[in-house]
């Protein structure tokens, strides 16, 4: 295997030992309070979801939010983003966050979080961070540029996030690369199998812009009658992940092959406990346990 190969695999690999950490943000418990202490609705996940991850672009608007997220309806946006910032600042939000990463991470992993192990993960995990390339990538710039906290399960969880709103600036690239604007982009994972359309509808298109995304992909060939993806559709997704998992390899390259299998063994028990949680869905948008990596 080349030098070229291994990471742009280590990417995928790691994408998938991550994300679920990361994830813990938008459904723990302890953030929920946090925000709701804030004035924030925490009835549904989702009025708090947007200010969460947007917050360290400042207080966008929701053009700025729908650009940057890229598939969700720009009517959710809108209803969201609009009144996020007449209830708190970002600067509150981007503390209240911190604060209920803080105690989400001590509930669930108690004193592992002062072990030597966490301590180099996070170190190890940082330097993939810092290494990481903003240039052109919002998110994962709004989050590179926040201050580090001191405390290793807090590095560790912030790492975790630059890294992963890395990738998915790239994945955003990868999707404009191939033609895909935001609803055809979920039409067209829907059609590979990634989760059931029913899945997608938390993204709240309407019916109307479903349909009319998917006619756009069959007159390109992308999908059949049925909806299902044809082998060029197939193979235009192929070409995503594997733009995607190209933008994503270069921040690898500052650990050695050595250096990542270490941080996969001492990553281990903060993922088993991430995923053990309850907290996560069984069933996502990301397409991170049913989609196919590609083959390098």
């Amino acid at each position: 295997m080349t030098p070229d190969t291994y990471y742009l695999q280590t990417a995928r690999r790691m994408w998938q030992q991550f994300e679920p950490i990361h994830a813990l943000v938008y459904y723990a418990p302890e953030v929920f309070e946090e925000l709701a202490a804030l004035g924030y609705d925490v009835a549904t996940r989702w009025p708090t979801y947007f200010p969460l991850r947007a917050a360290p672009l400042g207080a966008p608007g929701p053009e700025r939010v729908s650009s940057a997220f890229y598939s969700f309806s720009p009517q959710m946006v809108t209803e969201h983003v609009t009144p996020a910032w007449t209830i708190a600042t970002s600067e509150q939000v981007r503390a209240a966050r911190l604060r209920g990463v803080d105690r989400l991470f001590r509930r669930l992993m108690g004193d592992q979080i002062g072990t030597a192990g966490f301590a180099e993960a996070a170190r190890l995990v940082r330097r993939v961070a810092e290494a990481a390339d903003t240039a052109g990538r919002p998110l994962a710039a709004g989050n590179a540029d926040l201050p580090w906290p001191d405390e290793p399960h807090l590095v560790l969880w912030q790492a975790v996030t630059i890294i992963r709103e890395q990738r998915g600036d790239g994945h955003v690239a990868a999707l404009l690369t191939n033609g895909l604007d935001p609803c055809e982009a979920l039409v067209s994972f829907a059609a590979i199998g990634a989760a059931p359309v029913e899945t997608f509808d938390s993204r709240q298109w309407t019916s109307e812009q479903w349909e009319a995304a998917a006619d756009r992909l069959r007159s390109r060939g992308w999908i059949d009658a049925d909806g299902k993806a044809t082998d060029l559709g197939l193979e235009g997704r192929d070409q995503v992940e594997r733009l995607t998992d190209r933008l994503a390899a270069g921040a690898w390259t500052a650990l050695s092959e050595t250096e990542i299998d270490r941080l996969v063994d001492v990553n281990n028990p903060i993922l088993t406990a991430a995923l053990l949680s309850g907290l996560l869905p069984g069933t996502n948008t990301l397409g991170i346990a049913t989609v196919q990596p590609p083959k390098w």
